[in-house]
């Protein structure tokens, strides 16, 4: 007669070795020295699962997790030979960063490309964030990304961490669609200069609005921080200046914000050439 399966790992100490490792993703330091991440959420771990990401652990709270789709993709998870771990309510509420905690996590494997492998070809858009220190804001631009079509994300110099839990939930699951790079700001010069690629900068006094830029064929939307923009070192660089007009008393918009009507201005661009 078959065995029956084997009782999952119940975790019920706080101080456990191993919860203390995945607490210890809260962390850059840790994050960027392990090369993991740390996720949580019904909508997030089902984007892992589905999208086959790298998941190194899913993490099961039974008492918590009582949606039916949520104990779905446990059994996807297991079925896929994933590691699963049990752990309590108390346990799980220590990893968890949410309000309202739904019994589910995984921990996932970062995917970064290397710019020097990096080859743009016509109709390719990307984004380049400099200095962008919110992780909402990253994780919120991901999402734009995936949603506007655009390719992945260059992240120069000191930004923020797009496997940040903030910028992770914020991404809702896209963060395994969008393509992830990190470079200096001069590295992304050199590679660009290289590539024949389009570097369209954004400030409030550039004299070419943005839905009347051309963006050529291959495109980079290249976006400065939130409190300073892009400094005019930086602006120098550039290709094309483009502004947003702004008709009301604030001088600046959010930086996802920003990213966002820049990006789907360049596809519309896209599509009225019938490049997109």
């Amino acid at each position: 007669m078959p065995r029956p399966p084997a009782e999952p790992e119940r975790i019920t100490s706080t101080a456990n070795a191993r919860i203390k490792r995945i607490r210890g993703l809260r962390l850059r330091k840790e994050r960027d020295e392990a090369g993991l991440s740390f996720v949580e959420g019904i909508r997030t771990v089902a984007e892992a699962v589905q999208l086959r990401a790298p998941i190194e652990t899913l993490i099961d709270c039974p008492e918590l997790l009582r949606s039916p789709f949520g104990r779905d993709l446990v059994d996807a998870a297991r079925a896929a030979d994933i590691d699963v771990i049990e752990v309590s309510e108390e346990v799980f509420r220590t990893l968890s960063r949410r309000d309202g905690p739904q019994g589910i996590a995984a921990v996932v494997r970062q995917e970064w490309e290397r710019l020097q492998d990096l080859r743009l070809a016509p109709g390719d858009r990307w984004v380049a964030l400099e200095e962008a220190a919110d992780a909402g804001n990253i994780g919120t631009i991901v999402r734009t990304c995936d949603a506007a079509g655009a390719d992945g994300i260059i992240l120069l110099d000191h930004t923020a961490d797009p496997y940040d839990p903030v910028a992770m939930r914020a991404s809702t699951g896209a963060v395994f669609t969008v393509r992830l790079v990190r470079a200096t700001f001069e590295q992304f010069i050199e590679w660009s200069r290289a590539q024949g690629v389009t570097v369209v900068g954004t400030a409030g006094d550039a004299t070419e609005q943005y839905r009347t830029a051309d963006y050529g064929d291959r495109t980079v939307v290249l976006m400065g921080s939130e409190r300073a923009g892009l400094p005019p070192e930086h602006q120098r660089e550039c290709d094309r200046m483009v502004s947003i007009p702004m008709v009301g008393r604030v001088d600046s918009l959010n930086l996802a914000v920003a990213t966002g009507l820049v990006l789907y201005e360049v596809l519309e661009h896209r599509r009225r050439a019938g490049r997109a």
